[in-house]
This record gives structure tokens, C-alpha cells and sequence, in this order.
């Protein structure tokens, strides 16, 4: 293990994990926190509900917290229905003064590949967000995957959103994997987070690849012939770790997509089934398999879904939140 940087006097470590890099702090003594409560979510009857749910979250934490509201953007599918409606207000007044509270943050993306693609994250968070959103908030931060030197780039990103503050609430989807696995942000099962990674650099992988690329395509994303080839030739993964889901203060979940990505049914299923251990060193094991789980860590969670991940029909979902 070799110390890459210091970010705001806190020392930051990188550790290989078979072909995986992660980035950390050095704790002393720290532990993984250990949640045995049933994980809570709220059953909704469409996407457009989820959306106004997300939304209400933010809205409600704008009027808890005075000053800057960090916040970590979701991809894809999950988060488009609230990008609507923050889009639509943003080419008002109505919701100025929130917008010039908010520093911005993006928390995966595949690398190399033009900031410009239409399959990066920064390209599609323009097309549903919109020019008067980004000209309206106080700051974005992509993670810069056009460079030669990912890690570099990546520490300089974790240094910016660690001086302001930290995460004030985290956009999060849930991601399918083999064998009813999940995955978090890009954090891959097997893939060696520990819990004190705040960020990592992962090999790509064919089912991360293809569940990005139809997950956008699907989401309406103009995307170029020329894009879809660079974007399969990515090597990497930039991804936020286990450290910052953790760290958050708050976390606002959606899964709205299971009826095109049906692999989340089991993957939710298993999710909610697993017993947590008690024992640290089983517990860590059992994230790093499942890295689904790291929230179901976390005390501070709005979990919205749509019927369909639970594979039943909504009148007997709406009694399983």
C-alpha cells in the first residue's frame, strides 16, 4: 500500500486489489459499521412518482441545512423523471435560490472516453438537466475520464468534494449482476472494496458495459455510431466507493427500470433477503459479493421503487415498504 495524496489532512492510500485500484483513507482503528434493521423503501405506482419523491427529498434537505448542498447525480435510467421536473423549473425563477446552493458531482464513469461521448454521463446529465440548470447551480464536477492520467484526475476530483464539505445526499440506482448479485455507483462484486475505499479504478467488464450502454439507449440518449465504438473500448471504471456511500448524510435511492433490466428481480429479491453477519470480516465479505448491500448500511436512506421489481402486483406491493 503507497499514500497517493493527503486531502484535507486526511491521508489517502492506494490499494491493488487483484486488477482493481482503490483509493482510501487511512483510519486508524476504524471499523465497518454494522446495521441489522430490515431495509425500508416505499413502493410508488410510476416513475414520474419516484421522480417527484426524489425531488421532495432534496427540497426537504435544502430547508434542514443552511449554505452549499453537495450532491452526487445518478446515471442512466433512475434519477430522468426528477431531472424533468428540476429542468423544467430551472427555466423559471421558482427554485433559483436552491440551485445557486448546489455544488454538483458526477460518481462513475467508463474511461478513457471524450468527456463529449454520448454515452458518458456528463453528456446525457446536460441533454435531461438542461443549459439554465448548469448555468444556474454553483459548480459541476464530472470525473474527467479524457486524460492520461485517470488516478491523478480522479484524486484531484476527491480533494474538490472533500474541501466542500462532503456529500449531502447521494443519488443512488441498484445495478444487477450474476447470480443476483448488485452493484452500487460501478463497484463490482469481488472487486475488493473495503469499506474505508472512497473512490476506485476497475477493469470493465462485458456486463457493465452492456447494461451502460442499453441503459442509455433506452433513456433516449443520442448516440453516434462513433460513440458506441469508443465507449466499448474502454478499459476502466471510475467509480466512487464504499467510503463515500457511507459518508453521505443522506442517500436518495431509486429502482424504476426492472421491466428493461428484469436481471434487478432477483437481484432486489437476494438483496432484501440476506441476513447481514455480524461478525466484521464475514460482513466485509459479504459486501464485497454483493456490493448491493453497502447501503442497507447506511442510516439515513429514502428508498423509492416501482412494483415491478418486486415482480408482484402493486396492491400487494404497496404492503411490503
Amino acid at each position: 500500500m503507497m499514500s497517493v495524496q493527503s486531502i484535507a489532512r486526511k491521508t489517502i492510500d492506494q490499494r491493488i486489489a487483484g486488477n482493481n485500484v482503490w483509493l482510501g483513507y487511512s483510519v486508524d482503528g476504524a471499523e465497518i459499521p454494522a446495521n441489522n434493521s430490515a431495509f425500508n423503501f416505499q413502493v410508488l405506482a410510476s416513475e414520474e412518482a419516484v421522480g417527484q419523491a426524489m425531488f421532495d427529498e432534496l427540497i426537504a434537505y435544502s430547508k434542514e441545512k443552511s449554505g452549499d448542498i453537495i450532491i452526487l447525480l445518478l446515471g442512466g435510467r433512475g434519477a430522468q423523471a426528477m431531472y424533468k421536473i428540476i429542468s423544467r423549473l430551472a427555466q423559471t425563477d421558482e427554485i433559483d435560490a436552491l440551485l445557486g446552493r448546489l455544488h454538483v458531482f458526477t460518481q462513475d464513469a467508463l474511461a478513457p472516453m471524450r468527456m463529449n461521448n454520448g454515452l458518458s454521463f456528463v453528456r446525457d446529465f446536460e441533454r435531461l438537466l438542461g443549459d439554465e440548470f448548469f448555468a444556474k447551480i454553483k459548480s459541476f464536477t464530472p470525473m474527467n475520464t479524457e486524460t492520461g492520467d485517470l488516478e491523478g484526475e480522479l484524486v484531484k476530483y476527491l480533494e474538490k468534494l472533500e474541501a466542500l464539505g462532503g456529500i449531502d445526499i447521494f443519488f443512488l440506482g441498484f445495478g444487477p449482476e450474476a447470480e443476483a448479485a448488485s452493484h452500487l455507483c460501478y463497484i463490482k462484486p469481488n472487486s475488493g472494496a473495503r469499506f474505508n475505499d472512497i473512490a476506485g479504478i476497475i477493469p470493465i467488464s462485458p456486463t457493465i458495459l452492456e447494461h451502460h450502454i442499453s441503459k442509455f439507449k433506452v433513456g433516449g440518449s443520442n448516440i453516434s455510431a462513433e460513440d458506441e465504438a469508443e465507449c466499448r473500448r474502454a478499459t476502466s471504471i471510475l467509480t466512487l466507493g464504499p467510503a463515500a456511500i457511507l459518508g453521505a448524510k443522506k442517500i436518495v435511492q431509486s429502482i424504476v427500470d426492472a421491466s428493461t433490466a428484469p436481471g434487478k428481480i432477483p437481484s432486489f429479491k437476494r438483496f432484501l433477503e440476506t441476513e447481514l453477519a455480524t461478525e466484521k470480516t464475514e460482513l466485509a465479505k459479504q459486501c464485497d459479493e454483493n456490493p448491493g448491500l453497502w447501503i442497507r448500511l447506511h442510516n439515513n436512506v429514502s428508498s423509492f421503487v416501482l412494483p415491478d421489481v418486486l415482480s408482484v402486483p402493486s396492491a400487494v406491493a404497496d404492503g411490503l415498504d
